[in-house]
């Protein structure tokens, strides 16, 4: 019986750890799709003050501006794709971390049924026992 829980004690160790190991992942992911969705943000707003200064151009300067927009504009839609890769990453773990949590969970619960159930036997094996042994064994006189 004393083995029975020290294997369950071991399983939710193993358990827990998985359980940390996942939410870590997990917050490794939302830290990814919240520097992604920082970057796309900054990058529209250059690509939106891009066009915003002030003064005349000439057509020079006017036609860099043009080629960088598009750069950042074509540079926002990859950031989109990564964005929503991220973002799906981000949900497996999600689901994951859930699973390993409802893992642990049970984990716990089959400990502790095993250590009533080595309560039980213990308390079964005292009751066994003819009388004076018990004396002994509880300290009673």
């Amino acid at each position: 019986m004393k083995g029975l829980v020290s294997r369950r004690h071991r399983v939710l160790r193993v358990r827990h750890v998985q359980h940390a190991m996942a939410m870590a992942e997990t917050a490794r992911a939302r830290d990814e799709a919240e520097g992604i969705a920082t970057n796309l943000e900054r990058l529209r707003r250059v690509r939106g003050e891009l066009f915003g200064v002030q003064g005349g151009a000439t057509g020079a300067s006017f036609a860099s501006m043009q080629e960088l927009a598009s750069r950042l504009e074509q540079a926002g839609r990859q950031l989109d794709g990564a964005l929503y890769d991220a973002r799906r990453k981000v949900e497996a773990k999600e689901g994951l971390s859930i699973v390993a949590n409802r893992e642990k969970e049970i984990a716990a619960r089959l400990k502790d049924r095993a250590r009533v159930a080595l309560e039980e036997w213990r308390e079964n094996k005292l009751a066994a026992l003819p009388r004076y042994r018990r004396m002994q064994r509880t300290g009673d006189n």
